[in-house]
């Protein structure tokens, strides 16, 4: 994106005429203005009073007629007779909903969903019988362990294309980041808002781990009727297209001008006839599923009659300059609907070499691998996984990479030497921000009488332990105790990048015995 041809500031000469040197602040007219520069009324990016009814009743309308389309199991309709205790399970239902739809594609999220709530889901009860854990409550989520509630996340990763926009802050640290704060807060809510998610999106925001603005109003609104607005990428491209803002969508001057959108829609909604709830769900699934990143359908958008990029309503004829946008970029030559928002260029994600150390002992048909806990804190935190040395230069010789195994392993187990070790390939994981190349070496132990005693220091949660193998599938014993196979990963905590290791370690397996 190239630079602004105009800069609005109140000390620049540009802003007045050439008398302003001689004392003379003499506002200077639009018509002066250079063609490049922007030129239209800030007020275009205001809903205007007139349009709000009439464009919120056939948002509603719309939506009335394709709200069950996607069979999305969270969607209900709002119920103003529930009691306390209902209202509170809607609250928690559209929260968890809320968390595994950030950078998800809802056709992938609602098997997740109904596994996560359902008491009776036949799918768990056939394919992971009593080694599967559900949360239909908030009380048994908060009883939970982290174990429990990453191994019923695995899989629900960031499966959104790229060119899709999000304001979800907590998306960068990592999709099991997401599940951890779901415990943290249903912990919190159990014990200190007696079981119960705060009814108001201040409160939620404010005392609940990883709610934000958005899923803030989105819980308060759909569940407890509050007029709280909600603004995520997909409402963002929505109302960016309906007042014509040109902007990028990340700054704080866009972002104000979006959320005040967004809060004109829901305030005074006549609850007799409409409900808030309602209003966002409807601007979401609008901005989903019809205002679309490309190929937008505008002939069947029911706000396409107030839509300023579609109509070109925006208004210019201004008195002076001080009442001109000061957010807009200008637009190209060949804009259409689509140019709204304006792009954000994307930074590449950063390119890291990783290597991995598959540690395993053998004594006769016995075979176990080595398995740690990763920090609490930053990428993939808390999740298990091989032994790993992070970010190391990609121009160490391939002699040195192998020697720096030999290196790790003296700080994680006692008494152990290593027999052999290899290179047996490379596997490449991307994040979101991080390109991971993970260079495999497998290290076989010197074989003793028993696997070698981990070693535990103070800022080790979870000591490192060696888990069995039975026919090409690694078991992770531990002092929380559970033995579920690797290869259908139903109760472990890794990430998808392990899993890839594995396949890899399980290919080389079936060549070696």
């Amino acid at each position: 994106m190239g630079k602004r041809k105009f800069e609005y500031s109140d000390n620049s000469d540009s802003e007045y005429s050439s008398s302003q040197r001689s004392g003379k602040k003499t506002r200077r007219s639009v018509a002066t203005l250079p063609s490049a520069v922007v030129t239209h009324l800030v007020t275009t990016h205001i809903i205007k009073e007139p349009d709000i009814a009439p464009l919120r009743t056939a948002l509603v309308q719309w939506y009335a007629t394709v709200h069950e389309s996607r069979n999305m199991p969270w969607r209900k309709p709002y119920n103003p007779h529930l009691g306390p205790e209902e209202r509170a399970q809607r609250a928690y239902e559209v929260w968890v909903s809320e968390v595994m739809l950030q950078q998800t594609q809802v056709a992938t999220v609602i098997p997740y969903y109904n596994r996560w709530i359902d008491k009776y889901s036949v799918f768990c009860i056939q394919v992971y019988a009593h080694h599967f854990s559900r949360f239909p409550t908030i009380h048994e989520l908060a009883d939970a362990s982290i174990d429990e509630v990453n191994a019923l996340w695995k899989g629900l990763g960031m499966t959104l294309p790229s060119s899709q926009p999000s304001v979800h802050p907590a998306v960068s640290t990592g999709y099991y980041t997401r599940a951890s704060r779901l415990l943290a807060g249903a912990k919190k809510a159990v014990s200190e808002f007696n079981g119960k998610l705060p009814d108001n999106a201040k409160d939620l925001q404010t005392h609940i781990p990883g709610i934000g603005r958005y899923s803030a109003g989105a819980i308060s609104s759909i569940a407890y009727g509050e007029h709280a607005p909600v603004l995520d990428g997909n409402v963002t491209r929505l109302l960016s297209r309906l007042l014509a803002l040109h902007a990028p969508p990340k700054g704080k001057l866009v972002l104000d001008i979006l959320w005040n959108a967004a809060t004109t829609m829901v305030e005074d909604v006549p609850g007799n006839v409409q409900h808030p709830g309602d209003v966002n769900q409807a601007l979401i699934e609008l901005g989903s599923t019809v205002c679309k990143v490309r190929d937008p359908n505008c002939d069947g958008c029911p706000v396409q009659p107030w839509c300023k990029a579609k109509t070109g309503a925006i208004e210019t004829q201004l008195p002076d300059i001080e009442d001109l946008c000061k957010v807009c970029l200008p637009l190209p030559a060949n804009a259409d609907v689509t140019s709204y928002p304006s792009r954000v260029e994307k930074k590449k994600a950063r390119e890291e070499l990783d290597v991995v150390c598959v540690v395993e002992w053998r004594k006769e048909s016995d075979r176990r691998f080595l398995l740690v806990r990763r920090p609490e804190e930053g990428l993939l935190a808390g999740l298990d996984g091989f032994p790993t040395l992070e970010n190391v230069s990609v121009s160490l010789s391939a002699a040195k990479l192998l020697k720096m195994t030999h290196q790790l392993l003296p700080n994680l187990l006692k008494s152990s030497k290593i027999k052999t070790v290899e290179s047996i390939g490379d596997v490449v994981h991307v994040f979101s921000h991080i390109k991971k190349t993970y260079r495999v070496h497998w290290a076989v132990l010197e074989e003793t009488p028993h696997p070698p005693q981990p070693i535990v220091s103070a800022s080790t949660s979870v000591p490192p332990v060696m888990g069995p193998v039975r026919g090409g599938r690694i078991e992770k014993v531990c002092s929380y105790s559970y033995h579920d196979p690797f290869h259908s990963l139903p109760s472990l905590s890794i990430g998808t990048g392990v899993v890839k290791i594995w396949n890899l370690c399980q290919s080389k397996w079936r060549t070696d015995v």
